[in-house]
């Protein structure tokens, strides 16, 4: 038996030297010699530490007691120097999975801040932030905004609290009042008052007069209808025109917004943050440079996408109408209804009337910002509902060269 074993290992070296000249394979490049399966974990000065294999714990810890403590003291005066927590800061953020939320926990850990992320839903509804820090550096828990010492526990161990949390429109779950008021202690309304006919508006007035009566030292912003590649508007508008072929326009798009780029909103956060204490218990109002009528801003829209404007004058009362019944049924039926796409009977209500920047508000340049135009960079990403890609569109009719592809 142990002859056959030797016999048949023997044909067996034959036959793969007899492959290899066939189909020469280099042990260079598959062998453990080979750099690429190689650790250096040696730095500068200590080019005599190299490990074969995957360089694991072992390899690190011999090198660190070999080298002693002033390998120590090197390590952390890098880490030190690093943006890595030095801003001194660690900012609980509420409402940063959401669309502004993202933009300042990026701010936030670009500034080399902590930044707690409490968050509701799965473990996934986080994920995408943890890419804006280094390892540790943005940290999610999971809290229940219903529960009081759940919200302390997030806040427990944070020097700034920043409060996002928002929606533009209700559920079963959660209404106007719960989302504005209940939960949001520094949630500032946009550009509303006590007595608006939105419901949305007067809960953010009552909480900012709420917060400014509990915390008179802390910072109001409130920002216009933020413009960018999540915003609920121009993102609406795109795919709404595209699958139907027309967009409404409620009482023929005559009302005046100041739509602000979201990564400006974010900066202003930030920088309130970074400065000597002046903004403390100010209000600002944060409006783009430009100001556009929901007609113009459709237009401009269409321009971006390449498609041939068509709207659909709808008058405010027959919008109203159309968007009633959820409202009437939303806490009446045993199943969710859905989200409404451009009837949301409080928008409409929102959008009655012109929404820009108080004349002798607080804005950008109090906090020595300069906001972004509209048409450039912050609506490009309308170029993704072009038809035919990026360098086509339906209004687009000539040839486009190939050394124009991109």
């Amino acid at each position: 038996m142990q002859a056959i074993t030797r016999r048949l290992g023997h044909q067996s070296l034959k036959s793969s030297a007899s492959l290899k000249s066939i189909y020469p394979i280099s042990d260079h490049y598959y062998g453990i010699d080979h750099e690429r399966y190689v650790s250096t974990i040696a730095t500068k000065g200590v080019g005599h530490l190299v490990r074969k294999g995957t360089g694991g714990r072992s390899s690190v810890r011999s090198a660190i007691l070999r080298l002693g403590l002033p390998f120590l003291r090197e390590i952390v005066k890098v880490m030190l120097e690093s943006n890595s927590l030095c801003s001194g800061i660690v900012a609980t953020v509420f409402g940063a999975t959401g669309f502004l939320g993202r933009y300042v926990v990026q701010q936030l850990a670009k500034m080399g801040s902590q930044v707690l992320v409490p968050f509701r839903g799965s473990e996934d509804c986080p994920r995408h932030l943890k890419l804006m820090g280094d390892l540790g550096q943005i940290v999610p828990m999971k809290f229940n905004p219903r529960d009081e010492s759940s919200v302390k526990a997030v806040m427990a161990r944070a020097n700034v609290v920043i409060n996002l949390i928002g929606r533009d429109y209700e559920t079963r779950n959660y209404s106007y009042e719960e989302v504005h008021y209940h939960m949001a202690e520094k949630l500032a309304k946009a550009w509303a008052s006590p007595s608006s006919s939105s419901r949305m508006l007067r809960c953010k007035a009552a909480a900012e007069e709420a917060v400014l009566r509990e915390l008179p030292e802390a910072t109001i912003f409130k920002p216009a209808v933020m413009i960018g590649t999540e915003d609920r508007i121009l993102n609406r508008w795109a795919h709404f025109a595209k699958k139907y072929g027309f967009l409404p326009l409620m009482g023929n798009g005559n009302t005046k917004i100041q739509p602000v780029y979201v990564v400006d909103v974010a900066s202003a956060l930030t920088t309130a943050l970074k400065d000597d204490g002046t903004s403390m218990g100010k209000i600002y109002e944060l409006g783009g440079p430009e100001i556009f009528t929901v007609h113009e801003l459709a237009e401009i829209m269409y321009d971006v996408i390449r498609e041939w404007p068509r709207y659909v004058n709808v008058p405010l009362p027959i919008a109203k109408a159309l968007a009633t019944p959820r409202e009437l049924f939303l806490n009446k039926v045993p199943f969710p209804l859905p989200k409404p796409e451009m009837f949301n009977l409080d928008q409409i209500h929102a959008f009655a009337k012109d929404t820009v920047v108080s004349e002798n508000a607080l804005t950008f340049n109090d906090l020595g910002i300069v906001p972004h135009k509209l048409k450039g960079y912050p609506i490009e990403f309308l170029i993704s509902y072009r038809k035919g890609g990026p360098q086509f569109g339906s209004t687009i009719s000539e040839k486009v060269s190939p050394d124009a592809w991109p």
